[in-house]
């Protein structure tokens, strides 16, 4: 794709220009690694590293233009350089006039919320494709284009990434993409010149305190999704959550509210809750599903609501969701032959773990042991650690702490930390080993026929991420095969 500089600045905010703007553009790039001949590069000033610093470097590649926050003092003459007050917003700007605003010919629901995105924006997807409709998603386990995968590397995309796919899909037909939209995505601009036809907000709770600082840092992020919404968009909130008000002030779209407690435009009850499945009611009517819990009766009531609010037909709907199965690695279910339940899930934030644990004691019967193994990341929020392994001990007969992906973090020094949080009632029950193999071997070997396993924290990852390394690693997996070989 070959564009003029001069034609995709529309709508930046330009501080000065030095050089050329009537010259041909082949490529963006906001990594000096990945520029190649004929590239407009991106200085853009990050968290760990200033792009500036490799102005040089990508000129020597080939990059003929650069948007920087400040000019070098030594320039080139063949080169234009282009100042602005942000970079990393000029970069989302810049990408969507590149590639010809493909968020404006796709109906494109930003998914937002600290739990649920994954599921949300994976059930919709689903529930479009069997619909028959052709639709794209991006989300963190894995991108689509219609029935075509494409890898995942963040929650969401970078903006050239992000309008890449978006052209994608848009040249593939499709009609609708359901994306995660990721508090970072928000505050670095990623999204910036996205035309979204929805948003979405699940929930907020206590995460990513190690990048935002404060939770009203954290909140104001999220908030930006429906600060950007065009006023022919709906901001759909979840009602039910203190939050929910905050994030549609001064929106320009239409609001509209779910939720299972508060009067809501979409209301859902839950009727039966067992590990079989959710009986709800639904718009009035009844919805069976092999989907289990509490949380997950939220994440569906999302679905509906999204789609009613594209005009889909609602018994279509109801007919098709029941259809539907649990996104991998959240809630997924093990059953061994003597009958001990395992769940997988990706629970890794305090809240998510306390609503899945709620679920296993609303469908268990009493007489069952709960034995949780959990971890927490490495080089992320530290002070949740200690928040986890409480709610750990307090909905568990016995608790595994283990390692997650520590990352450059010395596992043992992640557990101490988590250990900090327990009362001497709660350390009685719980249990430390660094190994996750191991620990997940050692839940199935003291679990009793009828007793369930919760393995959390990592849900669909097939890694552990360990001084700069991923190891193959699969929690459903190792926990599958510890329940055959050790419940024999």
């Amino acid at each position: 794709m070959i564009k003029l500089l001069q034609d995709i600045l529309y709508k930046c905010r330009l501080q000065e220009i030095v050089g050329n703007t009537h010259i041909a553009i082949e490529h963006l790039s906001a990594d000096s690694r990945d520029v190649k001949p004929f590239s407009l590069f991106f200085a853009v000033t990050g968290t760990q590293t200033d792009g500036h610093s490799y102005i040089h470097s990508a000129i020597e590649k080939g990059a003929v233009a650069i948007v920087c926050e400040r000019i070098p003092d030594e320039r080139k003459s063949h080169v234009t350089y282009i100042q602005v007050p942000n970079a990393a917003e000029a970069l989302g700007i810049i990408a969507s006039n590149y590639f010809d605003h493909p968020s404006k010919e796709i109906k494109l629901i930003g998914i937002t919320g600290t739990n649920g995105k994954t599921t949300v924006a994976t059930l919709l997807y689903r529930l479009f494709r069997l619909l028959n409709y052709r639709t794209g998603l991006l989300s963190t386990v894995v991108n689509r284009i219609n029935d075509k995968a494409l890898a995942a590397t963040h929650t969401t995309p970078d903006a050239i990434t992000l309008n890449r796919l978006l052209r994608e899909m848009v040249d593939s037909d499709c009609e609708y993409c359901f994306m995660e939209v990721s508090s970072h995505a928000i505050h670095q601009h990623r999204v910036t010149g996205i035309h979204f036809t929805g948003g979405v907000f699940t929930n907020i709770t206590h995460d990513h305190l190690d990048y935002h600082k404060t939770f009203n840092e954290y909140i104001k992020a999220k908030k930006g999704l429906f600060d950007i919404l065009p006023s022919g968009a709906f901001a759909l909130v979840n009602n039910d959550d203190n939050h929910g008000e905050t994030m549609v002030q001064n929106t320009k779209a239409r609001v509209r509210t779910f939720g299972l407690k508060t009067m809501t435009d979409y209301k859902a009850k839950v009727l039966e809750n067992q590990f079989t499945g959710l009986h709800l009611l639904i718009g009035g009517k009844d919805f069976y599903t092999k989907i289990v819990g509490t949380f997950n009766a939220y994440n569906l009531l999302t679905v509906y609501a999204v789609a009613v609010e594209l005009a889909i037909d609602q018994l279509d709907i109801l007919t098709t969701m029941s259809l539907l199965n649990s996104v991998d690695g959240r809630f997924q279910v093990v059953r061994s032959a003597d009958d001990i339940s395992a769940i997988v899930d990706y629970a890794h934030t305090p809240d998510a773990l306390k609503n899945v644990l709620s679920t296993i004691k609303d469908v268990r019967t009493g007489n069952e042991k709960v034995i949780t193994v959990v971890g927490c990341g490495g080089d992320r929020d530290r002070t949740k650690r200690p928040i986890m392994a409480q709610i750990a001990a307090d909905h568990s007969d016995k608790v595994i702490l283990t390692s997650d992906n520590p990352r450059s973090e010395e596992p043992e020094a992640i557990i101490a930390e988590m250990r900090g949080g327990l009362d001497p009632v709660q350390m009685s029950k719980t249990f430390s080993i660094t190994d996750r193999r191991e620990a997940i071997r050692m839940a199935c070997s003291m679990a009793s026929p009828g007793d369930i396993i919760l393995v959390a924290g990592k849900g669909h990852e097939k890694y552990q991420e360990i001084k700069g390394e991923r190891f193959d690693f699969d929690d459903l997996s190792e926990v599958t095969n510890s329940l055959k070989t050790i419940r024999k």
